[in-house]
């Protein structure tokens, strides 16, 4: 068993977040339902979790869908709405429907690399444009009084490394806290994160630094650490492994880190399309549900035509139903499924654009 290793907690106003274990806003992931899933698969080992970044003209507009991607159940708290866009005004009318809503605190992306975001000046876009970043913070803290962050990356491309200059202007301009991706925008999700950007940013900060970028398991969680962060965001390693929160605390206590079982698998499926049809219209739960199984059916012995067979279907309970069925007939609804996971390939799903 490894050593045991310390997990840092932070606060961001009067909002404390301990563990320092954020689940990390996903479009077409992280909505409600998602976030519970999380929850109930790690419990009190998530210390934040992280709304799929919203659209400002969304909900100023009152489209319905904004309203969807804002609502969260109050077992979700401490919850922060992460919202993307341009416009100043408008991102702090967004804002404070956000605070209205109960929300702990706003996010602002600048982050997400999709052309269709920075071309519309949002998401990685702003870190071509300080300026714009500084009055996009000074109009959101000057309208709300819960805490406002910002999600950055290292820089547009290797010739724009400006992550230092990204902190100066959100701790000049209110910001309360700064996470990290350590990959550029031309990067993508290619390549390897840069944590010793993440170390040098904490070394300038007078802010919380968050890091983010590869962290699936308790030892890359240890890993991370050493770069001396507030806390940790994690993503992509959430959607295959829910549980990833409560096994990094375990790991960090020195425990041998809890193993999900297939039974644990499927239970924790039926919860999430339990919450699926409550959350969303009838039309929707198949998609959401097609991307938790590409995930979760990661590895699966023996039949690996399953996970094919599953996402065809088009009823998620009859998708449960018969991988139930064929990990009772095969015998390993009681297998680890960790153990399965060496297996597995890469999956080409493409998370941003499930619904």
């Amino acid at each position: 068993m490894a050593p045991a290793f310390t997990l840092p907690s932070y606060s961001v106003g009067s909002v404390r977040v301990a563990p320092g274990l954020v689940l990390a806003p996903m479009s077409g992931v992280t909505d409600s339902p998602f976030r519970r899933l999380v929850k109930r698969c790690s419990g009190e080992h998530v210390g934040l979790v992280m709304s799929e970044f919203i659209q400002i003209e969304m909900l100023t507009r009152g489209q319905m869908m904004g309203a969807i991607r804002m609502a969260f159940d109050p077992s979700e708290h401490p919850i922060a709405i992460q919202l993307y866009g341009a416009d100043p005004d408008m991102m702090a009318d967004a804002a404070q429907m956000a605070e209205d809503a109960g929300a702990d605190m706003i996010d602002i992306n600048c982050g997400c690399p999709a052309p269709k975001i920075c071309r519309r000046g949002g998401g990685a876009g702003l870190l071509r444009d300080l300026p714009r970043l500084a009055s996009l913070l000074d109009a959101v803290t000057a309208r709300v009084k819960i805490p406002v962050t910002i999600k950055i990356r290292n820089g547009w491309d290797d010739s724009s490394i400006n992550a230092i200059d990204s902190l100066r202007v959100a701790e000049d301009h209110g910001a309360q806290a700064i996470a990290l991706h350590g990959r550029t925008r031309v990067q993508l999700y290619t390549g390897l994160a840069d944590w010793q950007a993440v170390a040098e940013l904490k070394s300038r900060a007078k802010i919380p630094v968050l890091g983010s970028g590869d962290i699936v398991t308790p030892e890359d969680a240890r890993e991370r650490l050493r770069s001396g962060c507030d806390g940790l965001l994690i993503g992509r390693g959430a959607i295959t492994n829910p549980w990833v929160f409560r096994q990094i605390a375990e790991a960090a206590q020195g425990k041998e880190p809890f193993q999900p079982t297939w039974r644990d698998v499927i239970d924790a499926l039926r919860f999430y399309v339990s919450l699926l049809h409550v959350h969303y219209p009838p039309r929707v739960a198949p998609g959401r549900m097609r991307m938790m199984l590409s995930r979760l059916l990661k590895g699966f012995p023996t039949d690996p035509g399953l996970r094919v067979r599953c996402l065809k279907m088009t009823d998620p309970i009859a998708m449960l139903d018969h991988m139930e069925a064929v990990a009772t007939e095969t015998g390993v609804i009681d297998r680890v499924r960790a153990a399965d996971l060496e297996s597995a390939s890469d999956d080409p799903v493409d998370v941003a654009s499930a619904a």
